[in-house]
């Protein structure tokens, strides 16, 4: 269950009604878990997934919305933010897989937008496909490759807008945290008018860095490697590419507040993206018009603190929603219970 329901509130802003990311309206999210031994002995298994995430219900190469990226720490292998952070824009889905399974996935995806876009490559240019990876390999036989391109498309097919699942689903199956089961959190505040809405994929720390004081002292790893976290800020506020720069490098503090301290081999990677503005692919007006909100209004400053929140909330959940889970060679990794309690 979510922390909230142990009676942890996290930070001073309101939740959205399903306290997930797609409280922003039109944001879908979709997950494939591999769950099963690879030989008879079970030394080898699949313990891994695919996560996709939609900015909205259209076609998102038709219709790209603004984005942004930070990297907070850069020990990762992620695919397509280059060209996120040069044109402000995103194009595609934001899939979430393990390290080694981000060439299968970035197939798999461009095969399902090829498929829905004929005209890519042939009478328009080509397509950017974002990926971000943690590396699972402590439960999951990621040399086995059990990841394929496949699964990418079936999780794009199966993303919806309601309450997303999470813990030890989809790319977060094989994830740990702070020395516990991790995986998908998520996490939303409201603003005024506006939602933002983050979800994490997380698999950082070591057990005696986790701050969150309210927990059953179950065993725990400590000698898990220094991990990874992709955390994937959604809101309908209209923020440029800029803004949400701005607003990518707050959740750095909700990640902190858990325990972090973005470790040397750590991929700290922020994805942001704005659902208020969609730019034709097609269009051929020289110009665009949009609204954006002031740097000064204090609604900034209230986006800056939902998205530290957020973000914070949405790593404790991940651990809170992850069950305890058996992977390769017969290793077992335990979920943590949060009690509510000082």
């Amino acid at each position: 269950m979510k922390v909230r329901q142990n009676g942890i509130s996290v930070g001073m802003l309101p939740t959205g009604p399903k306290n997930c990311i797609t409280d922003v309206a039109g944001v879908k999210v979709g997950h494939v878990t591999l769950d099963y031994p690879l030989d008879q002995a079970g030394d080898d298994y699949a313990c891994t997934g695919v996560t996709a995430i939609l900015p909205h219900k259209g076609n998102v190469f038709k219709q790209k919305v603004t984005a942004s990226s930070y990297v907070i720490n850069g020990f990762g292998k992620t695919t397509g933010l280059v060209q996120v952070n040069e044109l402000g824009q995103l194009e595609s889905p934001i899939m979430l897989t393990n390290t080694f399974g981000v060439p299968a996935v970035t197939q798999g995806t461009l095969e399902y937008m090829l498929a829905e876009n004929p005209e890519i490559g042939e009478t328009t240019g080509t397509i950017n496909i974002v990926v971000g990876e943690c590396n699972d390999s402590y439960l999951n036989s990621i040399r086995k490759f059990p990841v394929k391109p496949e699964h990418a498309i079936e999780a794009i097919r199966d993303a919806s807008d309601h309450q997303a699942e999470e813990g030890a689903v989809g790319a977060g199956k094989g994830m740990i945290c702070f020395g516990y089961k991790g995986g998908i959190g998520t996490s939303s505040r409201t603003i005024g008018e506006y939602t933002i809405g983050c979800l994490v994929l997380s698999n950082f720390g070591k057990k005696e860095e986790h701050q969150t004081f309210r927990y059953s002292k179950v065993e725990g790893l400590s000698d898990t490697s220094d991990g990874s976290i992709i955390i994937v800020l959604a809101t309908d506020a209209p923020l440029s590419d800029r803004q949400l720069l701005r607003l990518s490098k707050r959740c750095g503090i909700g990640l902190g507040r858990t325990g972090s301290h973005f470790s040397h081999g750590s991929g700290d990677i922020v994805i942001a993206f704005s659902t208020a503005h969609k730019s034709d692919h097609f269009s051929e007006e020289s110009t665009e018009e949009r609204i954006q909100l002031r740097e000064d209004h204090p609604l900034m400053n209230q986006l800056f603190t939902g998205a530290a929140e957020a973000a914070e909330e949405a790593i404790l959940n991940s651990l809170s929603q992850a069950v305890t889970t058996k992977g390769r060679a017969g290793r077992v990794v335990n979920n943590i219970t949060f009690t509510g309690e000082e």
